[in-house]
């Protein structure tokens, strides 16, 4: 059983900003070994303070046996992580899903390839029993530290109950929760459940939803516990939407930790109107309006317009920019110029090219 590490551990605990790494394809939509490292040495360059690989946002297509790139995305990642000899720390995070047996061998090939933790998706198991689901964390937990995922129906995932995530926090070896629901009813259930196990101290929480990312680590919730105040907060982001404009991402992240420090009403008020422009940049970025189909190539022309990726091509060719998404793309590149980080981008490609 792997572990992480006392240093990896605080770091995870204190917060920070985690991309879900994108999949970089040629127009014949085969991988871009090139333009996939780029990417990986963009974040690290951001100041993120890790990487998720083999997520929702690298394409569950990946593991498909006609494709079968699993293995070299986290392997390439790693190796760029590892080229850039980090004097702080980063978390290297691999996406696993699937049933047991294939949890269990991505979660071996995880380790294998020297990553810390586990993002273990739910998603794809709606006929299973949440009895049945504790069991598969509990055998992947075995293998590696487990960052639990809840994973919005609108995209492959399922809701569960408050129960299951009480029973979910008590697993040794579950280090974190990404609670991306997209709904506040559900947000709390996750949260509540954590500050009534006995790990609620061990377990961080990050923030999943892309629509709530600014309140969601503004909030302390707190709840009562065997007559006592318990308070929990998102401490961080594991994201699709920080896959973009990271440079920013980092900067919003340390933006809300000094408010934290030194809280005024005008920060909070600026804080709160930023978390709205955020979710509208969303808004564009994930597709929403028709039920979040252009999510990744959302993502993707955002990196393309910034000469991160070369185009928004998908291992599914059905998947495209949905209509009138690469207008609202603009509109909110044009409107938030605070947030985007063009300018850092320019001068990271310019010492790329040197």
């Amino acid at each position: 059983m792997k572990y992480l590490s006392t240093e990896l551990n605080q770091h995870l605990q204190q917060g920070t900003v985690i991309p879900a790494h994108p999949l970089a394809l040629k127009e014949n939509r085969t991988i871009d070994e090139e333009q996939q490292r780029l990417l990986t040495r963009y974040y690290v360059a951001s100041g993120a303070g890790g990487i998720a690989v083999g997520v929702h946002s690298t394409q569950f297509e990946i593991r498909d046996p006609g494709v079968n790139l699993f293995a070299t995305v986290l392997q390439w990642a790693a190796e760029e992580i590892s080229k850039a000899n980090l004097n702080r720390p980063f978390l290297k995070i691999a996406g696993i899903c699937g049933p047991t047996a294939q949890a269990m061998t991505e979660a071996k090939i995880a380790v294998s390839l020297g990553y810390d933790m586990g993002l273990l998706s739910m998603g794809g198991l709606q006929g299973w029993a949440e009895a049945q689901i504790l069991e598969r964390v509990k055998e992947v937990a075995n293998i590696i530290p487990v960052f639990g995922f809840y994973l919005q129906p609108s995209v492959g995932g399922r809701i569960f109950s408050y129960d299951f995530w009480l029973q979910f926090a008590e697993i040794p070896n579950v280090m974190a929760i990404k609670c991306a629901s997209f709904n506040r009813y559900q947000t709390i259930d996750v949260i509540r459940a954590v500050c009534n196990s006995s790990r609620c101290n061990e377990i961080a929480l990050y923030t999943g939803n892309d629509d709530n990312i600014v309140p969601d680590l503004l909030t302390n919730y707190r709840f009562m516990v065997n007559g006592s105040a318990v308070e929990k907060r998102f401490v961080g982001g594991l994201l699709g939407h920080w896959a973009v404009w990271t440079n920013k991402a980092v900067s919003l992240l340390q933006e809300i930790k000094a408010y934290d420090k030194t809280p005024t009403d005008k920060a909070l008020a600026e804080l709160l109107t930023k978390g709205i422009e955020v979710t509208d940049v969303n808004a564009a970025l994930f597709d929403p309006a028709n039920h979040f189909h252009g999510c990744i190539p959302g993502i993707h022309e955002m990196l393309r317009q910034q000469g991160l990726m070369k185009g928004i091509w998908c291992l599914n060719p059905n998947e495209k920019l949905s209509e009138g998404q690469l207008d609202e793309i603009e509109r909110v590149h044009r409107d938030y110029p605070h947030l985007n980080d063009d300018e850092f981008v320019h001068e990271f490609l310019a010492r790329e090219v040197r």
